[in-house]
C-alpha cells in the first residue's frame, strides 16, 4: 500500500483529493473543522518535503454552480486550521485552474473550486478526470468519506498517474484501523450495531459474523428482533417485513458461535418527545401505546460487562434516541464502557454518522482508539465491498 511516505515531494505538485465537505452556518462560516484538520498531516508532510499542494474537494450537493456552495467560503478556515495561507481559484479545470497551478510555488497551497459544480465529477467522466490530472505531478487520495464513490476525482483521475499515486495519511489510517477489526482483531471481538432499521444494517451484520465473537444489537432495530421472537413491543419501531430476516440472523449467528445480545429492558415513552412520560419495562412486554426509545438500566449493565471483557470493539449506531436528553443514558453508558475498555487496552473503532455524532456530543473522541471520518465508506468496507477510491490507488 503506497502512502505519501513512499514519495519525496520536493519540487513536486501534489494533486490531493481531500474531503472538505464541511457544515456551514447561515453566514456561510464553517461550524465544524474536523475534516479540514484531518488533512493537515498529509499537507504538512508534502510542504515540508519542499512541494506544493493543489487541493480538490466537493461541498454539498450543488445543482450546477451555486454561490453558497463555493469553496471560497472555507478558504480562511482552511488557512487557519492548516497554518498556511491558502490561495483559491474559481474553477477546478481549464485555463484558469491550469494557470493558477503553473504559478504555484513550493511550500504553497491552492484550493480549487467545488468539483461538483461540474456534473462530470459524479458521472466519472474520463475527459474531466484527464483535465484534473493536468494539475499535479503526484495524485494523493486522502478523502475516505468519498472513497466509496467512483467519481472522476476519487477513482478515474488515478488512471492518469500510473506510478505516481498514493494514499494520504488519513486514508491510510482509515484502512489500517478498519482492518484491525476486520482481519486481525484480538479476541474477543465485539460489534455493537445500533440505529433505527435492520434493513440498513443487514449486509454489515451478515459480513461481520465471520469475524466477531459478540454482537450487541440496540436502537430501534432491536424491536424487530424482539417481536420476531414473540415479544410485545407496544408502539415501538418495527419493520414488520424484516422479522423473518431477524430470525435468520439469530440462526446464522448460532451456527457461527457468535453470541447475540439484545436489550432485556427499555425506557419507554407515551410519545416521541423529550417531555414524554416515561417508565422502565421488560422489552418483551411493553405496554400498548408505549414505545421503547432507549435501553434500560439492566441492559446497560449487561452490555457494559460484555464490552469490558472485549479486546476489539466496533461501534456503529446508538442504542437510543440520544439526541433527546431523556433517552441518551443508554448511549452514554455504552460510550463510557467503550472508553473504559480502551483504557484497559482494548482497540475501539467508532464509525457511522450517528455514532460519531454521539461520540462528539458526549466528548468521548479522545477516549476511544479511532473515530472514522467516513460514514458510507466505512459501512461499505464493513460490508466487504471494494471501494473504488481505494482500488484505484492499488491498481
Amino acid at each position: 500500500m503506497k502512502t505519501i511516505n513512499d514519495f519525496n515531494f520536493e519540487n513536486k505538485k501534489a494533486l490531493i483529493r481531500v474531503d472538505f465537505n464541511v457544515p456551514l452556518n447561515e453566514n456561510l462560516e464553517v461550524t465544524d473543522g474536523t475534516r479540514i484538520r484531518a488533512a493537515k498531516d498529509t499537507i504538512t508532510k508534502i510542504l515540508e518535503d519542499g512541494g506544493s499542494c493543489v487541493l480538490m474537494s466537493h461541498l454539498g450537493r450543488p445543482n450546477g454552480i451555486e454561490e453558497k456552495l463555493s469553496l471560497k467560503h472555507i478558504v480562511s478556515k482552511v488557512s487557519e486550521l492548516i497554518g498556511v495561507q491558502v490561495s483559491f481559484v474559481h474553477d477546478c479545470v481549464g485555463q484558469q485552474a491550469e494557470q493558477a497551478v503553473a504559478e504555484l510555488e513550493n511550500g504553497k497551497l491552492l484550493l480549487l473550486e467545488n468539483l461538483r459544480f461540474h456534473q462530470e465529477e459524479k458521472s466519472g467522466d474520463e475527459e474531466f478526470a484527464k483535465a484534473l490530472a493536468k494539475l499535479g505531478d503526484i495524485y494523493v487520495n486522502d478523502a475516505f468519506g468519498t472513497a466509496h464513490r467512483a467519481h472522476a476525482s476519487t477513482a478515474v483521475v488515478a488512471n492518469y498517474f500510473t506510478k505516481n499515486k498514493c494514499f494520504g495519511m488519513l486514508l491510510a489510517s482509515e484502512i489500517n484501523n478498519i482492518n484491525k477489526v476486520l482481519t486481525h482483531g484480538e479476541q474477543p471481538v465485539t460489534a455493537i450495531i445500533g440505529g433505527a432499521k435492520v434493513s440498513s444494517k443487514i449486509t454489515i451484520i451478515e459480513s461481520i459474523l465471520n469475524k466477531i465473537d459478540h454482537l450487541i444489537i440496540g436502537g430501534g432495530m432491536a424491536f424487530t428482533f424482539i417481536k420476531a421472537q414473540g415479544g410485545q413491543v407496544g408502539s415501538s419501531l418495527v419493520e414488520e417485513d424484516k422479522q423473518a430476516l431477524a430470525l435468520s440472523i439469530l440462526e446464522l449467528a448460532k451456527e457461527k458461535n457468535v453470541k447475540i445480545h439484545l436489550p432485556i429492558d427499555a425506557i419507554v415513552a407515551d410519545q416521541f418527545s423529550n417531555e414524554a412520560n416515561t417508565k422502565i419495562e421488560d422489552i418483551f412486554t411493553i405496554s400498548d401505546g408505549w414505545m421503547g426509545l432507549d435501553v434500560g438500566p439492566k441492559t446497560n449493565t449487561i452490555f457494559s460487562d460484555i464490552i469490558l471483557n472485549s479486546k476489539t470493539i466496533l461501534w456503529n449506531g446508538p442504542v437510543g434516541v440520544f439526541e433527546m436528553e431523556s433517552f441518551a443514558k443508554g448511549t452514554i453508558s455504552l460510550g463510557n464502557s467503550i472508553a473504559e475498555a480502551t483504557k484497559k487496552g482494548a482497540f475501539s473503532l467508532v464509525g457511522g454518522g450517528d455514532s460519531v455524532a454521539a461520540v462528539k456530543k458526549f466528548n468521548l473522541g479522545d477516549e476511544v482508539s479511532y473515530v472514522s471520518t467516513g460514514g458510507g465508506a466505512m459501512l461499505e468496507m464493513l460490508e466487504g465491498k471494494t471501494l473504488p477510491g481505494i482500488q484505484a490507488i492499488l491498481e
